[in-house]
């Protein structure tokens, strides 16, 4: 049986309103107990990032939903309007969808009424969700069920961190010490994230002019069967690691204790993240015979600058080194923007001019979550 080759034709982003530089924040996000932040000097200190994106106002009110965003990195990929008809498939990964039904793929198909009617896949997860959608068109489009599909990564993660939904706790911590801080745990995603959508336009044919990117392969490894989750949402962690969801609270459980905000399990990220993000890259690379020099691009997906070091160690250690000087990373600039970080990576180096044929681009995306990480090889043609 024959399959056909799998090119990334376009690429695309969406940042919704201007960039937030560090020190203008809180006032997006405002102040918890009405003080400054503790962690969030030190948080951003570490994490390198100088700006990122808010689909708020200063008045913490939001300007786009993350399917208004999505649809919106959809259109920008295609030159002329009516060209998007030729979309057979919508795959769309995020870990922070409006609602809980009707699926995130959907509603963003609802966004655009200009389309015709198409398969929609909506992989859940977190930072490896955009991976899940990206591998899902195309393995569909290798398999000859579509010539042209498209596949997103999207987040809307600040309407999560105004601190209005951390007052309830603040209050009742107040009540009950006489330090009344949220803790690291809940505050430290705080200063972490942002918001944004990036898509890819993929096909079974490469462009007639420009490049295009082959895509060699996809792989993703789980070790959720060795290690306890790390980062959650609606939900508590409970002191022998499992996850209470937020279905068995009470809905002044649930306000009380802020169940419902983004939580890291910090030391048991700092420990592992880059360690088994190394075994998955020895992993992938050795399953199809590739050796770490043959790389010209590598872009690693990460939440923190503090993670660079360690992940260029790790890599020395494990015999697949990719040194400084073909890393492509854009963190400082737009922030984690969890699933849709690697695509906007892709999408800054392919309209760079930097790329010329032959040149080999390895993506690295690790998942905190649980531990799980995805890895794809590009080849520009």
């Amino acid at each position: 049986m024959s399959f056909n080759e799998v090119y990334i034709t376009n690429t695309s982003a969406f940042f919704p309103n201007d960039p937030v530089s560090n020190d203008e924040m809180e006032d997006y996000l405002g102040y918890i107990n009405d003080a400054p932040s503790r962690s969030k000097a030190i948080v951003l200190r570490n994490n390198g990032i100088k700006n990122r994106f808010y689909a708020l106002t200063k008045e913490g009110k939001p300007t786009h939903t993350n399917a208004q965003m999505t649809a919106e990195a959809v259109r920008a990929l295609f030159k002329n309007p009516d060209d998007i008809k030729s979309m057979q498939l919508l795959s769309t990964g995020t870990s922070t969808p409006d609602q809980l039904m009707p699926s995130h793929g959907v509603m963003v198909h609802g966004y655009l009424p200009e389309t015709n009617p198409v398969e929609v896949v909506s992989p859940s997860g977190v930072c490896c969700a955009g991976m899940h959608a990206f591998k899902y068109a195309y393995l569909a489009t290798k398999a000859g069920e579509v010539q042209q599909a498209v596949a997103t990564g999207s987040e809307r993660f600040s309407l999560s961190l105004v601190s209005a939904n951390f007052e309830d706790e603040a209050k009742r911590l107040k009540e009950l010490v006489d330090d009344p801080y949220i803790g690291f745990e809940k505050e430290f995603l705080r200063w972490m994230l942002s918001d944004g959508a990036a898509a890819f336009l993929i096909s079974n044919k490469k462009n007639d002019t420009g490049i295009s990117l082959k895509v060699e392969w996809i792989e993703g490894f789980s070790y959720a069967n060795e290690l306890e989750p790390c980062m959650y949402q609606a939900c508590e962690k409970l002191k022998d690691g499992s996850l209470k969801s937020y279905q068995d609270y009470t809905p002044q459980e649930l306000t009380a204790e802020s169940i419902m905000s983004i939580k890291q399990d910090v030391k048991l990220l700092s420990k592992n993240i880059v360690l088994y993000g190394g075994y998955g890259v020895s992993a992938a690379l050795g399953k199809h015979g590739v050796k770490s020099e043959e790389i010209d691009y590598f872009l690693p997906h990460m939440s923190s600058n503090f993670f660079k070091d360690k992940i260029y160690q790790q890599l020395i250690a494990n015999g697949t080194g990719i040194m400084y000087d073909k890393w492509f990373v854009n963190l400082p600039e737009v922030g984690n923007v969890g699933a849709a970080s690697v695509y906007f990576m892709v999408n800054e180096l392919f309209h760079s001019g930097k790329l010329k044929v032959g040149d080999k681009i390895f993506l690295l995306v690790p998942e905190s979550a649980r531990f799980s990480y995805m890895y794809s090889l590009l080849t520009v043609c």
